[in-house]
């Protein structure tokens, strides 16, 4: 059903015939900058999903932020026009509690660095989440919450210091806010690491626990992973060795999806979720150069080159992608598409 232009190693965007809705059963969407920014839905994501939902595709909602329960969450999306239940929702403070519990016995007690979203998934695998080493804790689980301070970081230290095990939800070094990009769990990680000089077991995304779990709690059988982050929910997908779509309403931009290395190349790439709602063209080998619709992309001399008017500006990105890609992995070094991407409108 799917037509792709790669081989082991992804060298451009590939094309679908069909409406990703069709070629694929579930899609594992992240939530920040992808759903939702902060307390706003993302510009047609609401729609886009009701109509990817009445299209048959599964819905399930991804996530490395690990503070708040999937009962939370899934209020949250539902107060913004998108219905779930808690069961929908797979965050990495659950990826996290398993990893876990596969190292300490039952009932355990497990020093918590983060919010509830963690206390929850500990219980959920019979664990008892502590707040004090003195309370004797056999591991240390953490994750991200705007209330993580000094008090928590230094707990965690002296617990770390003192050899427990270490699992961090994630490591995403920011997080989208409505009001801009903050700092995620990966900088307060980072902070432990510098007190300790010890690196943590992390749970979730792009690592395969946070795969494992989503496919364990889904059952998805064709799943697409959607996200707006290279370094996690694409590279995620490629440790998974399943299909994704990268969308423009978060962190990452048309500059840095030009120098991806094979690890950070989505299969699709769509402005936003309606992506998911459309067949995505293939890009082929033409006139010495990548063509996707009426453009045409070429790498010369470090430099990427586009021909075409009037046209799809999201093929002239599929195009250009493909001639970067194709320059990176023969030469090493990027090429300079700012030029090209100008002209596109980016």
């Amino acid at each position: 059903m799917t037509k792709t232009a790669i081989t082991v190693r992804r060298t451009a965007p590939g094309g679908c015939e069909h409406p990703l809705t069709e070629a694929y059963d579930t899609a594992l969407l992240d939530l920040d900058g992808v759903v939702y920014a902060g307390p706003h839905a993302i510009e047609h994501a609401v729609d886009a999903l009701a109509a990817a939902r009445t299209a048959g595709m599964r819905l399930a909602y991804v996530t490395n932020n690990a503070s708040r329960p999937p009962r939370v969450v899934a209020e949250h999306l539902t107060e913004l026009g998108v219905p779930a239940e808690p069961a929908d929702v797979i965050n990495s403070a659950q990826a996290a509690a398993r990893v876990v519990a596969e190292k300490v016995p039952a009932g355990a007690k497990v020093l918590v660095v983060g919010g509830p979203g963690l206390e929850e998934a500990l219980a959920e695998r019979g664990l008892v989440a502590v707040r004090s080493l003195a309370e004797e804790p056999l591991a240390v689980v953490q994750g991200y919450d705007p209330s993580v301070g000094w008090a928590h970081l230094a707990e965690a230290s002296y617990a770390v210091q003192r050899g427990l095990p270490w699992v961090a939800s994630n490591t995403d070094l920011t997080v989208p806010t409505a009001r801009g990009i903050a700092p995620g769990n990966g900088t307060l990680v980072a902070a432990v690491r510098a007190a300790t000089g010890v690196e943590p077991e992390v749970a979730g995304k792009p690592l395969p626990p946070m795969h494992r779990e989503t496919v364990l709690r889904t059952g998805a059988k064709r799943p697409l992973v959607v996200g707006d982050r290279l370094d996690t929910d694409i590279e995620g997908a490629f440790n998974g060795g399943v299909d994704s779509l990268l969308v423009f309403t978060g962190v990452t931009t048309p500059v840095q999806l030009l120098a991806a290395p094979a690890e950070h190349r989505p299969t699709y790439l769509a402005a936003d979720l309606r992506g998911l709602l459309t067949p995505h063209p293939a890009v082929t080998v033409a006139d010495g150069g990548f063509r996707c619709g009426d453009w045409v992309a070429r790498a010369e001399d470090g430099v990427l080159r586009l021909d075409g008017a009037g046209a799809d500006r999201w093929d002239g990105l599929r195009a250009l992608c493909a001639a970067a890609w194709t320059a990176l992995d023969a030469d090493g070094e990027p090429a300079d598409g700012r030029k090209a991407l100008a002209e596109l409108g980016f």
